[in-house]
């Protein structure tokens, strides 16, 4: 099988990460997925922000939390967040940034890490602690947040892929 389409059909989102950091390297190879993935226009209306500082994980699970109003880790204990925010200004600046996500998803998975998608960033972003935050990530409020991905060593074993419905899928030829 194809290799990328292999990489689709294994990936899952992980839920339980080892504490132990990830390389910089390959940290470093996911984000150039995410730079590598299209945007309108090739504007890049995107910023990708890779927290492993402690103290902004911490904040940002915090924070997360916070809008769910509950306790606990929204990131899973993962030792890697990475936010991905777009100018407010660009009409398909969600979309762009949605699509460097799934990249660094794809990219994640082929380099033996796990990833999971996590939402309400632009719920924190939007908030005074969140607008701070991108302040001292030297961003200003001209950005947004889409979404983060949890990124780490997967704790346990391989997940299973549940069914998928093909009646999703509508051909009109």
């Amino acid at each position: 099988m194809n290799e990328v389409l292999k990489a689709i059909r294994e990936r899952r989102s992980i839920r339980s990460y080892e504490e132990r950091p990830v390389e910089k390297e390959k940290l470093d190879q996911i984000l150039e997925a995410g730079l590598w993935a299209p945007s309108a226009m090739n504007r890049q209306p995107l910023r990708l922000v890779c927290v492993t500082r402690k103290d902004d994980c911490d904040r940002l699970r915090r924070l997360n939390a916070a809008v769910m109003g509950r306790d606990g880790d929204p990131y899973y204990g993962a030792p890697c967040i990475i936010v991905a925010l777009c100018l407010r200004s660009a009409a398909t600046g969600r979309e762009d940034a949605s699509l460097a996500l799934e990249n660094m998803m794809l990219a994640a998975h082929s380099l033996g890490l796990g990833s999971c998608w996590i939402n309400r960033e632009r719920e924190i972003f939007d908030t005074e602690e969140g607008k701070a935050l991108l302040s001292g990530w030297g961003l200003g409020d001209e950005y947004m947040g889409v979404g983060a991905l949890a990124i780490g060593y997967p704790k346990g074993g391989p997940v299973q892929a549940k069914e998928r419905n093909e009646s999703v899928i509508v051909r009109v030829m």
